[in-house]
């Protein structure tokens, strides 16, 4: 006898990871269209960053890349049945971060300080945060301790998450009332990736004691 493949129904966790790859996508596009006037190149657009505007572009180009196509890795329908494209779509993912991680390393040591030193400290911490995770996640990958895998993706991804979330934060009228930019933000850049941390690992033990 064949063996038969017994599809599930598309279901309730499909439907949420459908809608949150949505709302993902929405506020990456809101976030980088907030970054449109740097493409205009000049002086005037780029201020700090005109000197390494195509580090800067890449940036943000490589970081929307790897925000949309994050979610698809915990898609467990497709994870699961498409197994090759699982796996090229992580990939690409990884390769997102690197971009967009390097061109971050070399803001955080250059025009960050231009802001000021507690600014420019909070983001080299959370960009080596972010390449570490994703570096960890990519050896597990390779060592084949699926779960401890999909665990440090979920912690990469938080942190590239962050990014949008903390930026997003640093909009609202009611959080730019508490001061300028940049004596808020560097609190905010480590609300945004610390915070969401904290709370996986709680969930994440009480998980494994359950």
């Amino acid at each position: 006898m064949k063996n038969i493949t017994v599809t599930k129904p598309f279901g309730i966790s499909d439907l949420i990871t459908l809608l949150a790859w949505a709302g993902i996508i929405f506020l990456t596009w809101s976030f980088m269209h907030g970054a449109d006037h740097f493409l205009q190149l000049t002086p005037e657009a780029l201020g700090k960053y005109f000197n390494v505007k195509w580090i800067l572009i890449l940036h943000i180009t490589a970081g929307g890349g790897a925000l949309v196509s994050g979610p698809i890795q915990f898609w467990e329908r497709l994870r699961n049945r498409y197994r090759k494209l699982h796996r090229v779509i992580g990939i690409l993912y990884l390769l997102a971060v690197l971009a967009s991680s390097a061109c971050a390393v070399i803001l955080a040591f250059t025009t960050a300080y231009a802001v000021n030193w507690a600014y420019a400290f909070s983001v080299q911490v959370w960009v080596t945060v972010w390449i570490t995770s994703s570096f960890i996640a990519y050896y597990t990958a390779r060592k084949r301790k699926f779960k401890l895998h999909k665990e440090w993706m979920t912690r990469s991804y938080i942190v590239t998450l962050a990014f949008v979330v903390s930026g997003s934060l640093l909009k609202l009228p009611v959080v730019q009332q508490l001061g300028e930019f940049a004596e808020i933000s560097p609190s905010f850049f480590w609300l945004g990736w610390a915070v969401p941390l904290y709370i996986y690992e709680v969930v994440l033990s009480y998980r494994r004691k359950s």
